[in-house]
């Protein structure tokens, strides 16, 4: 088999990075999931009140036995660390899918982004409500100031940390993660030993929840009543709004590149690195669901509602509350930690003698780093999706592939996001969880797909029924939370329409390369023949398009309108197209005899006039250059050009002079182009 050297722009620069011990990468991934704990207890309590525990338990649910198999699967089908958006790109392709994959990178770009934009936000609400934050705002402006400029200081140190490697980002991640579940861990446990030292406040939480006084807003609460059955209804309703404790698998499956594998491993099928990245992703779920359960039932005992929500008991809204005024807001464990809860008589009660300013600092820095540097695992998604993705689709720049102007590119995005929204963690929220939402949806119904297409039978056992329920409760959860809150799928919008339209222009740019990567030569008499034209002193290439006519009468035709002599050979060449919307050529060639003439077939091209360019191109190489002759085309330059872009076909004659004279700039060693008469 041959395979010629591929132009440059078909080569990819995207180098492999360096892979770790599965532990090790779950910390990575982990900084994005687990640091969802700074703020998740309190943003469950403000959407769902003292429902939260209940909400939360539906939530863990659902993590353990509807996203962990769904991406227990797709890690085993993906392991290149495309993820669901792989998957779906197997399974679709012309423009349509193409247009699909666009739009679920949007989501993707949605989901990475505001994981570092609302983390960083969230690091700076911490840093600034710290007692010994030397320059506390005087109102809230001066707090939404001092958030932007903080935010916008982390994200840049974030990106300059990415300019050093994975390597260090792996190690900074796993002593972050480290050290903020150590701290978490005292949090929560002492909490939950309180409780069990003083069960009249679980108790108490009871009876509110008995009576109906959930601090839920009235506007909320789908269903009248109060009794068990309502209450769950009610959970199982509102448990969408809990979605970003959703948030680690995805990063989970785009860093699964970074795992390292089995020495014997398959690099097309690598069962060592599929195995350690599934015992990653239950690690991780794991260990988060129990960090959820016990934040939740800790968060909703111990804190007063006062200090996290603008509603009294009965839902409605108390007059006159500022965020200011909610001191556990978008920082419940820290609150804890800080010994700021009270007791019996008012006065704060640490629940340990050690809490308090001290620790609660070291926990305020703790939670700060690990908020920080959740945007890594984001990044790193990033990084890994974009270039196997528009650099490929021919709808990004080669620039594309390289780590560092990547990294920048989004350090900018970051910044704009941050002004745009202020640095509110609130805000944000709304786009976090539906960018989740939308790829976890997506990692279903791809499941659901590629498992119908593998099995064989009736088609009530080619289902993967728990799988089919699993994508039905994502769907619901994704409708529920753009219903809810519809600013997450407007700024998810906004992201899939910046694609769509850089990727479109990049296309349009990029659209006269020669995106050439080789031909595959499947077999010794085609190389042979192929070898033995590419020798000849001077050969005459003419494009042909079975079924309309005959060789002979092709041949015929064209040597009387080109006045090519009778001793001078012609090579008929036929180009098959196949995904017009692929951008890089590696088509297969056939060289063979057909009515006593040399007709070389060609498959599995995206452009007939890139294939065309190629082939001559790759003959002036060896010998003497071709030279290709063509019929005179009538048709327009605008559905030439149209042609051209979308359908691989077009104005061909032109198309294919433009690109030789773009890809070989010395005009002795230039294919010679020919268009005469009327063929």
């Amino acid at each position: 088999m041959s395979d010629p050297s591929p132009a440059p722009a078909a080569h990819d620069h995207h180098k492999p990075h360096p892979q770790s011990f599965w532990l090790w990468v779950m910390c990575l991934t982990g900084v994005d999931y687990f640091s969802t704990l700074g703020y998740q207890p309190s943003i469950a309590y403000e959407n769902a009140g003292l429902l939260a525990p209940v909400a939360t338990l539906v939530l863990v649910g659902v993590t353990l036995f509807g996203a962990l198999p769904i991406y227990w699967y797709v890690c085993g089908r993906s392991h290149t660390g495309q993820g669901s958006v792989g998957m779906l790109a197997r399974l679709v392709s012309g423009w349509p899918g193409k247009v699909l994959i666009l739009t679920l990178l949007g989501f993707a770009a949605t989901d990475f982004v505001i994981t570092k934009t609302l983390s960083a936000a969230d690091a700076g609400v911490h840093l600034i409500t710290n007692p010994h934050w030397p320059l506390p705002p005087a109102d809230d402006d001066g707090k939404t100031r001092q958030a932007i400029v903080i935010t916008s200081f982390l994200l840049v140190l974030l990106g300059a940390s990415f300019m050093r490697g994975f390597r260090e980002v792996i190690g900074l991640a796993v002593v972050i993660v480290a050290v903020y579940m150590a701290l978490s861990a005292v949090v929560i446990g002492a909490g939950l030993a309180h409780l069990v030292e003083h069960p009249e406040k679980f108790q108490a939480f009871l009876n509110h929840l008995a009576a109906g006084e959930w601090y839920l807003r009235t506007a909320e609460r789908p269903l009248d009543g109060s009794g068990t059955l309502v209450l769950v209804a009610i959970s199982l309703l509102i448990f969408p709004k809990l979605a970003l404790g959703l948030s680690g698998f995805e990063t989970g499956v785009a860093v699964m590149p970074l795992v390292k594998g089995e020495p014997g491993d398959d690099p097309r099928e690598p069962a060592g690195r599929i195995r350690n990245t599934r015992k990653l992703l239950v690690t991780a779920a794991v260990v988060m669901s129990a960090y959820l359960l016990g934040s939740s039932v800790v968060v909703a005992c111990l804190i007063p509602p006062a200090h996290l929500a603008k509603v009294d008991a009965s839902g409605a809204e108390r007059p006159g509350v500022a965020d200011s005024d909610l001191k556990a807001k978008d920082r419940a464990l820290a609150y804890l930690a800080h010994g700021e809860n009270p007791g019996p008589d008012g006065a704060p009660a640490p629940l340990l003698p050690f809490f308090g300013p001290v620790f609660g600092s070291v926990y305020d820095a703790s939670t700060i780093v690990i908020l920080w540097f959740a945007g890594a695992s984001a990044m790193a998604g990033l990084l890994n999706l974009v270039p196997q993705y528009l650099p490929r689709y021919g709808m990004a720049p080669e620039w594309a592939r390289a780590t560092r102007p990547l990294v920048l590119l989004f350090t900018v995005i970051n910044l704009v996001v941050t002004v745009i929204f202020r640095a509110s963690v609130e805000a944000q929220g709304a786009a976090y969880a539906t960018g989740v939402l939308v790829l976890m949806t997506s990692a279903g119904v791809a499941s659901v797909i590629d498992s119908w297409q593998r099995r064989e039978g009736p088609w009530h056992r080619r289902v993967a029924w728990p799988f089919l329920l699993i994508t039905l409760v994502f769907i619901y959860t994704t409708v529920a939370n753009v219903v809810e809150k519809p600013d997450g799928i407007k700024i998810a919008a906004f992201f899939i329409l910046a694609i769509l339209v850089t990727s479109f222009w990049s296309r349009w740019a990029r659209s006269r390369e020669l995106r050439f990567a080789g031909f595959k030569i499947p077999d010794s008499g085609s190389q042979l023949m192929w070898d033995t034209i590419r020798d000849l002193d001077l050969t005459v290439l003419v494009p042909h398009r079975p079924g309309r006519r005959s060789l002979a009468s092709k041949e015929a035709q064209v040597r009387r309108e080109h006045r090519i002599p009778r001793d001078l050979m012609i090579v008929f060449v036929e180009v098959e197209l196949a995904d017009a919307s692929d951008f890089v050529n590696e088509p297969e060639l056939r060289v063979g005899e057909e009515e006593g003439r040399y007709v070389m077939k060609i498959t599995g091209a995206s452009s007939i006039s890139h294939t065309l360019a190629a082939v001559a191109l790759e003959m002036a190489k060896v010998g003497r250059p071709p030279e290709i002759h063509f019929g005179w085309t009538d048709e327009s330059p605008v559905s030439g050009t149209l042609g051209f872009l979308l359908f691989g076909e077009g104005n061909v004659p032109w198309m294919v002079r433009d690109l030789v004279r773009r890809a070989e700039p010395d005009e002795s060693k230039r294919p010679i182009i020919i268009i005469a008469g009327a063929a």
